[in-house]
């Protein structure tokens, strides 16, 4: 493993914080420009990849006896690491959500049960089957939602996600799919294909229930 001193500087993680955003560091190079610096015999980016070990084994849950345990970490430096994690905690609103099967979707819609026109939702998810984000593409009339693929993907694009979930509304009550929702649906599961963007399910949802199409083997 390359040491510190062996780095250009604007490679160094924290100018590379300044040029580049903290969002494209690897989770070695944040540990480094938290710590800032190693001891002699053992560089910032060899304790930093001892930290990165611990934190993927206790899945962030990290007790500051456990990083006492390694050697180049004292008090000072694992004092740090835990205050840092423990300041995100308290100031992150975020809740992580993992969707695995339509049911988990359903909590996010439910608003959607008593709206009088139609909303289309588009839900992104990483490579682990968690929401990124969940977004409103488009509301229509009573009983039509008019989508294009191209309103459909944009933000999905954006997202780098790697995969999506559609939900849309029906006001009459009646949750069955029309013609006219399987023809969309089959159009964006193609579009999605073309963009290496898996359409995971369609559900549509109403105050009588909700139907999947992937469950209808629609999808």
């Amino acid at each position: 493993m390359k040491k510190i001193k062996d780095t250009l500087v604007r490679d160094r993680p924290r100018e590379k914080i300044e040029r580049l955003g903290v969002k494209n560091l690897k989770n070695r190079e944040l540990i480094a420009a938290i710590i800032g610096r190693g001891i002699p015999g053992r560089d910032v980016n060899l304790i930093s990849s001892d930290v990165e070990k611990i934190l993927d084994e206790k899945e962030g849950r990290i007790e500051i006896s456990d990083l006492l345990a390694l050697e180049g970490i004292g008090l000072s430096k694992a004092s740090q690491i835990v205050a840092a994690f423990e300041l995100s905690r308290r100031y992150s609103n975020e809740k992580i959500i993992k969707v695995t099967c339509p049911e988990d979707v359903l909590p996010m819609v439910e608003f959607l049960r008593q709206k009088r026109q139609e909303y289309f939702v588009c839900i992104t998810l990483n490579g682990a089957g968690e929401v990124i984000k969940d977004r409103i593409v488009t509301v229509g009339l009573l009983n039509h939602s008019p989508v294009h693929p191209r309103e459909v993907f944009s933000d999905a694009i954006t997202d780098r996600c790697a995969s999506v979930i559609f939900v849309h509304n029906h006001p009459s009550g009646n949750p069955e799919p029309s013609q006219q929702d399987t023809d969309i649906t089959k159009r964006l599961c193609e579009a999605g294909e073309i963009l290496g963007i898996e359409v995971l399910d369609h559900l549509i949802v109403s105050q009588r229930g909700y139907v999947s199409f992937k469950k209808r083997g629609l999808i």
